[in-house]
């Protein structure tokens, strides 16, 4: 099942449910998704990897606006912004850890070298494709980055 099949039976779950929240906020992420597919010149239809990184963004998004409001001294919305982010994090996969991510890299690295690769710090992107899909959004890319750059160098 596909993550948009998957929020779609999730809206009508949360309508049985009365989960005015959830009900909410898992249509206001496929409101996204369809604008997110409909922009542009012509339609395209989201892989999960794409609607991923855009629940992470949307995410985020809330996690910031609960920091402001938080710093407003509202703290009942920041609340309702930090309830919505949860929701959406549910549907991410499960985070690495940095640990996991540098045996990634490491294996990566070694299993290029053992094709014949020289790698030095100019092979980054050699490196940085096979992991960052691999990783694909359950890590921050500019920190992979920093790891890569560290054992390269």
């Amino acid at each position: 099942m596909t993550l948009k099949e998957r929020l779609k039976e999730d809206v009508v779950a949360h309508m049985k449910a009365g989960n005015k929240t959830a009900l909410t906020t898992v249509r206001n992420v496929l409101g996204e998704i369809s604008t997110r597919e409909k922009s542009g010149k012509t339609p395209v239809e989201l892989d999960d990897i794409q609607a991923t990184s855009l629940l992470q963004k949307e995410a985020a998004k809330r996690r910031d606006t609960a920091r402001i409001y938080t710093e407003a001294g509202e703290s009942g919305r920041a609340a309702a912004e930090v309830a919505e982010a949860e929701i959406i994090e549910a549907y991410l996969p499960k985070a690495l850890t940095r640990d996991e991510v540098e045996a990634i890299v490491d294996e990566t690295i070694k299993g290029l070298q053992d094709g014949g690769a020289e790698l030095s710090m100019r092979s980054i992107g050699v490196v940085m494709k096979p992991v960052t899909a691999k990783v694909a959004g359950r890590f921050d890319g500019k920190t992979v980055s920093e790891i890569v750059r560290g054992r390269l160098g």
